[in-house]
């Protein structure tokens, strides 16, 4: 890491903060019905190999986030199409879903997995899942409950999700509760002002991401409670049943991921767990690498690899 980023704040809040190049490469915008009448919106970019990138961003955000505009430059500069998925609601996806997106969506993955599969049966698909979608995609590669991809990689992904609950509300970490919690307000509001869904869920600007869950994620999702939503959707009792090659990335310096759950966590042979001593959330700023984002460097040696297998 550079010496003005060695520890996990700061490589956190610089790596969200520090400006990347967007990716100004053309598209098609794609739709994927789901099961229950909602549907995601998404950009397909088209490539030359027979390899399709699927990349999920995390809480809060959408497919315009700066991580997933370099995952897709990356990606296709190697020649590769990608789809990059707006969960439900989110970005282009406004007002296309009622229900809510949460970690334990591995049934909307399946659902954008089996559409691709659809429209391009002779692809090999490597997915991607940054935080959040990180733990929806290694929920839905152990359940085995719906259409899966053939590889994946899952960065800084929560596996233990009451544990990062409860670790983001306290000390510093509080700063990021209260932006997630202010971006998933802000969702709720928008699905109200849409006619969508009923004003009745409860949320304050003060609230923690861990009563957020409770007022709103746990009821919205189906759950009895919050409790029961970590219990049910967490990846980490699930990684020993994954079948596909995967890759976890993560760090040790995550201020509320800690990396001890996939550590510990028993884990099947194809799943490799990459670990550095720093790079916060999804941060990993480098020193000698292109911009500085060695998370990129990180993402094509593992798209190299496992697109090749």
């Amino acid at each position: 890491p550079p010496a003005w980023a060695k520890n996990g704040h700061l490589q956190t809040i610089l790596g969200n903060y520090l400006p990347s190049p967007p990716c100004e490469r053309p598209f098609t915008r794609i739709r994927v019905e789901l099961a229950d009448g909602d549907a995601l919106a998404g950009r397909a970019f088209e490539g030359t190999s027979d390899g399709l990138v699927l990349v999920f961003h995390g809480l809060g955000g959408d497919a315009s986030a700066h991580y997933v505009q370099r995952t897709t430059e990356l990606a296709q500069r190697r020649g590769h199409s990608v789809w990059t998925m707006n969960h439900r609601g989110c970005g282009e996806g406004r007002g296309l879903a009622r229900g809510t997106y949460h970690s334990g969506r591995g049934d909307d993955l399946g659902a954008v997995f089996a559409e691709a599969r659809r429209r391009h049966p002779g692809k090999r698909q490597l997915a991607i899942g940054f935080s959040l979608s990180g733990n929806a995609l290694l929920f839905n590669l152990g359940k085995h409950a719906w259409a899966e991809p053939d590889c994946a990689i899952a960065v800084n992904p929560p596996v233990n999700l009451e544990r990062s609950a409860i670790l983001i509300k306290s000390g510093l970490n509080r700063l990021y509760d209260l932006r997630f919690v202010k971006r998933c307000r802000t969702a709720v509001r928008e699905r109200h002002v849409d006619g969508l869904i009923p004003d009745h869920y409860l949320t304050r600007w003060s609230m923690t991401l861990h009563d957020f869950d409770n007022a709103y994620t746990a009821p919205a999702g189906g759950f009895r409670d919050r409790e029961d939503y970590y219990a049910t959707c967490s990846a980490g009792p699930v990684l020993a049943h994954i079948t596909k090659p995967t890759v976890i990335l993560t760090a040790k310096d995550d201020p509320f991921v800690p990396w001890r759950d996939p550590f510990e966590a028993a884990k099947a042979d194809c799943v490799h767990l990459h670990l550095e001593e720093v790079g916060g959330h999804m941060g990993y700023l480098s020193q000698g690498v292109p911009g500085r984002r060695w998370q990129d460097v990180a993402l094509g040696h593992y798209l190299d690899r496992l697109l090749a297998t």
